[in-house]
């Protein structure tokens, strides 16, 4: 994938700047509906709202390149969990927080 000014890619993994926050991390939140003052409200570790204008920016322009980095971390998870499964306990906050939100989702 094509890198941007306002992303690192590092270990592996793509990361807004020189933080520690992933890209898919801004990709969901920008989905669920956050704007880019929310997202860098959240997590101000990313430096600047233009770095968070930045990688919105970047996402939508390239979104085949996006959804195959999001396809290849999501594969990456599924085999880590095949070989380090959690219990149960501490698996359903993680999936709490990926399922989409019901108050903001919209009705079929």
């Amino acid at each position: 994938m094509q890198v941007s000014q306002y992303l690192e890619t590092r270990n592996g993994g793509y990361y807004v700047g020189d933080s520690r926050i992933g890209l898919d991390v801004v990709v969901y939140a920008f989905r669920r509906g956050k704007t880019a003052e929310d997202i860098f409200r959240a997590y101000p570790s990313i430096g600047s709202l233009a770095k968070v204008y930045g990688v919105i920016t970047y996402i939508l322009e390239h979104p085949k390149e996006i959804e195959a980095y999001l396809h290849d971390e999501a594969s990456a998870f599924e085999s880590f969990q095949a070989t380090h499964p959690l219990p149960a306990e501490m698996l359903e906050p993680f999936q709490r927080a990926c399922a989409p939100n019901e108050k903001t989702a919209k009705p079929a």
